[in-house]
């Protein structure tokens, strides 16, 4: 907030992005997960000062990072994703079970890390699953439930060269793939390859790359994906956007399934950084 001609006071983002042309920051490895990191917020201030970043840009990331946008545009593009509906009540919470059906996933729309997420089974179960989920956004999504195989596939590159990574096939408890079992249980199973007949693991990865490019990701991203367990048909659930990178994160691991090290992976990454703007070749 601006005191005077001469004593103006900035805020920690701006200077954290004022440090960033100080230092002459060349690219910029984003690493950032969920609002603000990975919905456009920091790309768009990336664009503004010129500095290149990895990851999709700000339209592709604004997208993505919002559930209901996302699979309006997969279905729109004949992608298959489970039926949803957006609620903003418990008594629309309730509506939307008995018309979907249960079990459903209720999601705060616009979060990661699966954040605001829980299952309902019965309809007594429906009021806290969204009251969990409205806890982290104003946007509920409650999704009908596919029961089957979790897996996620990594994406690396852009438009027709980009190119899936071996699939990974999460195995977690009781099939509660949350924020517990992702971060903190040591309960939950990455098998990678995933064991998948080959004419499925292929259907599956051109699924992936489909939605990967249907919202315009270019650089790199990871696509969760429901096989119903019945008839083995995949689902798409979501994209991110901005994936982890600690060692023992999943692109990591498909990458060196695929033989690719974790150095020449970030190397790989970091070289694709550009900006979406007329300056966006990086320098």
């Amino acid at each position: 907030m601006a005191r005077g001609i001469d004593a103006v006071e900035f805020d920690p983002a701006e200077r954290a992005l004022g440090a960033l042309l100080e230092m002459g920051v060349q690219r910029a490895f984003i690493t950032l997960h969920g609002r603000f990191g990975e919905d456009g917020t920091v790309q768009g201030a990336l664009e503004l000062l010129g500095i290149p970043y990895t990851g999709p840009g700000v339209q592709a990331s604004a997208l993505a990072i919002d559930k209901h946008m996302t699979k309006r545009l997969w279905r729109c593009d004949g992608l298959s994703t489970p039926a949803w509906r957006m609620v903003g009540s418990a008594a629309q919470a309730r509506a939307a079970a008995d018309a979907l059906g249960l079990p459903l996933m209720f999601k705060a729309a616009h979060e990661g890390s699966t954040l605001g997420m829980r299952r309902a089974d019965l309809m007594e179960e429906v009021d806290a699953a969204y009251e969990e989920a409205a806890r982290f956004d104003a946007a509920v999504l409650a999704e009908q439930f596919i029961e089957g195989d979790e897996v996620t596939i990594a994406v690396l590159g852009e438009g027709d060269a980009a190119r899936a990574l071996p699939i990974i096939h999460i195995v977690a408890p009781g099939g509660q793939y949350d924020f517990e079992h992702k971060y903190f249980s040591d309960d939950t199973r990455y098998i990678c390859p995933a064991a998948l007949p080959v004419h499925e693991a292929e259907a599956i990865a051109a699924l992936a790359l489909a939605s990967y490019r249907s919202l315009g990701c270019r650089g790199w991203g990871r696509v969760d994906v429901m096989i119903r367990a019945h008839d083995r048909k995949p689902f798409l659930l979501e994209i991110n956007t901005s994936p982890g990178m600690t060692g023992h994160s999943l692109v990591p691991m498909a990458a060196a399934a695929a033989g690719l090290r974790y150095d020449d992976l970030c190397l790989q990454v970091l070289a694709d950084a550009r900006l979406d703007g007329a300056r966006g070749v990086a320098r």
